[in-house]
């Protein structure tokens, strides 16, 4: 009778046990649930450093890291683009989910439109842009680097093609440095598109040419001169002044938020066309001249529905 009591006793500790061990259990999972947003935002910190530093992260081979985009590059540009430019968008449903090149306009003194279109195709289409850049941005050590990280590469066919290839949405700017550091005077007068280099891969890689028009730019840094002997000796396309850089000296920096608006037109299909045309000069140049006639309306009709820069 004794060793049956006590048996009796120890099962009701070790249902008690159970007991105490399953409310902890409940207490912790509640716990986690009702984590505010600084905690969870800690813990999101904690495990991407875990996984930076232990190197369980993907890059692909032109140097794109999604997560590091993603998690630091991307929230940067989203203050900017959410709370200073209030950047509005027209036409996302004209990006198509394959393999596309993106053709914008370029300007602002300092190309923050890329970053403010990285941001909203990521945002709001869900795509990763992959932008070409010229050759003077991966010579500058960080600035490369990061560029690289955030899925951009050189403005060259070959790369532009294997993107493409991949199912890639692929970003231009044909303007260059001629589009981004032209004189106030002349916003929104779109400068001249090169060579025609990204209809001759558009051609060759049998994809759509999205145009896109980026209103707001022009007016964060009006560039009102140019110090050309100083930009020669700093290896830079130009040297800007504005009406708050470099009198006021890093503040000048602060770009003025002006409201934005970012329009992405219909595709543009090359069905019409075979591979091999690209390779007929007369063929790029009127495909090229068309485009740039589309994305110069665009324009247009865009800034006339913006209205005012700063209202």
């Amino acid at each position: 009778m004794m060793n049956a009591h006590r048996r009796d006793e120890g099962d009701d500790e070790g249902a008690q046990v159970i007991r105490l061990a399953s409310a902890r259990r409940d207490d912790d999972a509640s716990g986690h649930a009702e984590r505010g947003p600084i905690e969870r935002g800690i813990a999101s910190g904690l495990a991407f450093l875990r996984r930076r530093l232990s190197g369980d992260y993907e890059v692909d081979e032109f140097g794109f890291d999604p997560e590091f985009n993603s998690t630091v590059l991307l929230p940067m540009a989203r203050a900017l683009y959410e709370h200073w430019f209030r950047v509005e968008l027209s036409g996302v449903d004209n990006i198509p989910d394959g393999g596309a090149l993106l053709v914008a306009n370029h300007s602002g003194t300092i190309p923050l439109d890329a970053l403010m279109l990285s941001v909203a195709l990521h945002d709001h289409a869900d795509r990763h842009v992959r932008l070409l850049g010229a050759d003077l941005v991966y010579q500058i050590p960080i600035l490369g680097h990061l560029s690289r990280k955030a899925g951009h590469t050189l403005a060259c066919q070959s790369d532009a093609a294997r993107l493409l290839g991949k199912g890639e949405l692929v970003g231009v700017f044909p303007e260059g440095f001629k589009g981004v550091g032209k004189p106030f005077a002349d916003r929104y007068k779109l400068q001249r598109f090169g060579r025609g280099g990204f209809v001759g891969t558009a051609l060759r890689s049998g994809v759509p040419i999205v145009p896109c028009a980026i209103v707001g730019a022009e007016e964060i840094y009006p560039k009102i001169a140019d110090l050309r002997p100083l930009a020669r000796l700093l290896g830079l396309p130009y040297f800007p002044v504005t009406p708050t850089f470099p009198f006021l000296g890093p503040a000048g920096l602060v770009p003025l938020p002006s409201k934005w608006v970012i329009r992405f037109g219909e595709p543009m299909t090359l069905d019409d066309y075979d591979a091999d045309a690209a390779d007929d000069p007369m063929t790029v140049f009127n495909i090229t001249d068309h485009v740039r006639e589309n994305v110069q309306q665009m324009l247009y009709d865009t800034l006339l529905r913006r209205g005012p820069a700063f209202l």
